[in-house]
Order: structure tokens, then sequence, then C-alpha cells
């Protein structure tokens, strides 16, 4: 194994947030195709970019360990529709004005995976876990008082992409293999909706003169290189670093949504986001003490 570069994974790492986090920049500028329209591209061009991609960047024997498990097909399929509902929700909250509960489903989603491992997977919270996931939850709470309704944007990003995860840990292949398997599952049900809806936009021969056009095809690089170079940096950092830089993302995207796209920060959820960032300040600081618990 090759000697771990803290400082080549702390790159490889930022570049990955910051390239999620600025993903908002690039669904706006495919903002006239209807978001379910921009998914159906981004399982086809990710298809046809990761095989590529998979030539080159060479992950020996996880076809043959596919073969041999043919149940992983199953969880990889199951896993390709929760990461595609995760993009479509994602998708359609940018360019519908609602990029505030996108990055607070972000802000979430570490919590739920706290939660989803002590239901489902009977792993027992610590204290401190047990305060950081009911701060979460009083936040949740609140805007539902406030609001009147479930922020539904921010718990169906948290859920889907938390039972992603959990999904996935079922059938351990490559980040990349994983991937790739994932979008040529969900490459029949994303041709077969092109072909029913021959008035899309994408259907029609003009688009693929405009730079619409251009934008949905880089939809495979944009969504793939940010995953390599997380794969890449999860091999130089420990696991617990990259946790913390994760919030990155979802506060680029806060910031976008009221610097650069205006969208109304009221207090009711800037309450709700306090509660959050408290959940995972808590959260944090336990996950600090037990990484120097078992480093002594």
């Amino acid at each position: 194994m090759a000697t771990a570069n803290p400082r080549r994974g702390y790159i490889l790492g930022l570049t990955a947030y910051i390239i999620w986090g600025l993903f908002p920049i690039y669904f706006k500028a495919i903002q006239a195709v209807p978001a379910l329209e921009i998914i159906v591209h981004r399982a086809i061009w990710s298809a046809l970019f990761g095989a590529l991609l998979l030539l080159v960047w060479k992950h020996p024997g996880w076809l043959r360990e596919l073969r041999e498990n043919p149940r992983r097909f199953g969880i990889l399929a199951a896993s390709g529709v929760l990461i595609a509902s995760n993009w479509l929700v994602y998708v359609w909250a940018v360019n519908n004005g609602r990029m505030l509960e996108a990055s607070l489903g972000y802000y979430i989603n570490p919590l739920v995976n706290v939660l989803l491992g002590m239901l489902l997977l009977g792993e027992r919270l610590r204290r401190l876990q047990w305060i950081a996931v009911a701060l979460a939850a009083v936040g949740v709470a609140q805007q539902i008082w406030q609001v009147g309704s479930l922020p539904w944007v921010s718990l169906t990003l948290a859920l889907t992409f938390g039972f992603y995860g959990l999904i996935r840990k079922q059938a351990p292949v490559a980040a990349l293999p994983g991937l790739v398997v994932e979008t040529w599952l969900l490459l029949p049900l994303a041709l077969g909706w092109l072909v029913l809806h021959p008035a899309a936009q994408t259907s029609q021969v003009a688009f693929w003169g405009t730079s619409e056009a251009f934008w949905l095809i880089a939809a495979g690089p944009i969504t793939l290189v940010p995953l390599v170079c997380f794969n890449a940096a999860a091999r130089h950092l420990p696991y617990t670093t990259l946790g913390f830089l994760q919030y990155l993302a979802p506060t680029l995207v806060m910031l976008q949504a009221i610097f650069l796209f205006d969208e109304h920060f009221d207090p009711s959820k800037l309450l709700a986001f306090c509660f959050i960032w408290a959940g995972l300040a808590v959260y944090s600081v336990d996950a600090w003490f037990t990484l120097r618990r078992n480093v002594g």
C-alpha cells in the first residue's frame, strides 16, 4: 500500500467537496431543462464516462467479484434508485429556489447516519451522539412548527443519502466501479424515459446546438471527478478528517443561496440551522474524543 500523504489527501478532499459545493452553479446553467430530464442525462453520461474511466483507472477483479456475488447487483440497483432520487430532489431544489433547504439536508445527513446505525445496525449511541441527534431533531421540529409542514426537501436528501450509504455497506464494491454499475443499471430506465417522452427538450435536434447540450454531456465527468478525488483522499486521510471536510459542501451551497441567488434567510430558518450546527458541533467533539481515545 502506498504511503499516506496528508497534504495530497487534503488537496484531493477539498477539491471533491468544493466541486460538490459548487454544483448549484452548474445546475443553474441548465435550469431551462426539467429536473427529471437532467437526471436522465446525468445517468446516461455518467454511465458512459464511468465506463471510459474504468478502462484507464484499473480496478483489478471488481467484475469477477460481482459475478461471484450476484446479490450485489440487486443491492447496487437499489442504491442506484436511491442516489438518482437524491439527485432529482437536489436538482429540483436548486432550480426552484430551495437551496437553503438542500443545504440543511446535507448538514443533517451525518446525524441521520448515526441514527440509522442505531436503528438498523444495532449500534449503540454514545451520550454526546444522543445530544447531537436530539439537537438536530429540535431543529427539524422547529421548522415543522414555524412552517406548518415537514421540511421535506431537507429530510428527503438526508434520508436518501443516508440509506444510500447504508445499502452500499452491504455491497463492498470500490467507489468508482460501484457508481458505474449503479448508473449502468439505471441506463435502461433513462433511455426508456427518453423514448417514451419524444416531446422532451433533449429529444429535439435543435437542442443539441445549444450551450445546455454541452452542460448536459458534462454531467458525466462533473459527477465522477469529485468522487474519484474523494476516493483517493480517503487513502491519505483518516475518515474522521474527511467527515469534518464534508461540511464544506453544504456551507458553500448555503452561501451561494444567500449571496449569489438571493434566497431569503429568515429568522426561522436561521434558528433551525443553529440547532443543526449545534448538533454537528457536539457530534464533531464526540468524534474527535473517540479518535483521540483510539489512537491513545
